[in-house]
């Protein structure tokens, strides 16, 4: 067996147990220093929730990073992983400034951007699509996305944490199945960050699964947004080279398929209904699929099962190295996630007051 297995595997054990051991005290820090949630109406919760959820993942992957980087002789804190961190570290303060005071959607996005542009310079990546004004917009445009995509999806306990833990154990299979000896140093790169990534936030989720003790809030789903945004480009640019085929881009566009479904589903449905896109809500997937289900903890599981599924075809998809498999795939899923959002859309909804442009409209609906 690859001495490097047994390197991911004690990076995984040890992320999940430090960010597990160091909750509990982020809990009693959130609490002590008034970092909390308090019911609205928009929310699912009853009681005051202690927030810097986010901080105590980043704590753990970031510590753990570090311990693996300077554990090894001869090995140094090199320009990417430094990249990395930096990136990690400011979308999680940006997150947790707004969890605390609030922050204006505007300025908020700019500390979205440049957190991206860190990451894509450190790492070689301003030029990898082509010239910079086709490279540069078209990652921000997936980043930032998907920083607010998993943003909007952290609206019941457990989601993300889990769905999370999860998409980043399809990142290390991809890593693993591409492995050849020219492309180590990425697969180590990508496996590394993955596996730590994984088990911190596997560690956080017996704390946030329902009923939560303690929420991500935007400085955890942000880096958990970031995280899987910027893992998508490594992976899918691993793919390309491993394959030699640009089509394999999708593979990391399949892998997240869910969060992008949940965005576009919120997204049409409340410009078609006119209410405001940006405004936080129960029309979420997720809600619907709770309204339905009756059951928080249930409805986190089928996310879970349904994100499985998706992580277990993407990695058979990249195992037969069919590219007419995966471009016939992204196209099934995309019809099926049509389905299920027409589906979803007959559930009715609560609409809460902040999304409503006119005072007389109602706050329950069948869309």
């Amino acid at each position: 067996m690859d001495a490097n297995v047994y390197e991911y595997f004690t990076v995984f054990i040890l992320a999940f147990l430090s960010v597990y051991a160091l909750t509990p005290l982020i809990i009693k820090l959130a609490i002590a220093i008034n970092i909390v949630d308090k019911p609205s109406q928009r929310k699912i919760h009853k009681n005051v929730k202690p927030l810097m959820g986010g901080v105590a993942v980043f704590a753990g992957f970031f510590s753990i990073l570090l311990y693996t980087t300077f554990l090894v002789p001869g090995r140094e804190l090199s320009t990417p992983v430094l990249g990395y961190l930096t990136s990690g570290f400011l979308i999680v303060l940006i997150g947790l400034i707004d969890d605390r005071f609030g922050m204006r959607p505007k300025i908020k996005m700019l500390g979205q951007i440049l957190t991206a542009l860190i990451f894509l310079y450190t790492n070689d990546l301003m030029l990898h699509l082509g010239p910079v004004y086709i490279t540069v917009p078209v990652y921000l445009l997936w980043m930032v996305g998907l920083m607010n995509a998993f943003n909007f999806l952290d609206n019941m306990d457990g989601i993300i944490s889990g769905m999370s833990g999860i998409l980043a154990l399809g990142f290390y299979s991809i890593a693993f199945i591409a492995k050849t000896s020219s492309l180590a140093p990425q697969v180590h790169y990508i496996s590394i960050l993955s596996l730590t990534f994984s088990g911190a936030v596997l560690g956080f989720l017996p704390h946030n699964f329902n009923p939560a003790k303690i929420f991500l809030v935007d400085a955890g789903s942000m880096f958990i947004g970031y995280f899987l945004a910027s893992m998508g480009i490594l992976a899918g640019r691993l793919a390309v080279i491993r394959m030699q085929n640009n089509l394999y881009f999708l593979l990391p566009v399949l892998l997240l398929s869910y969060a992008l479904f949940d965005i576009s589903l919120v997204s049409y449905t409340r410009k078609r209904d006119g209410r405001k896109i940006s405004q936080g809500g129960k029309d979420h997937s997720t809600h619907r699929m709770g309204t339905f289900l009756k059951s928080p903890k249930i409805t986190s599981i089928m996310v879970y099962l349904i994100n499985t599924i998706i992580v277990l075809a993407t990695i058979v998809i990249f195992m037969v190295e069919s590219v007419v498999l995966l471009v016939i795939t992204t196209f099934f899923f995309a019809a099926g996630f049509i389905f299920f959002g027409k589906v979803l859309d007959e559930i009715p909804i609560i609409i809460t007051k902040n999304q409503l442009r006119e005072s007389n409209q109602t706050e329950t609906t069948n869309d």
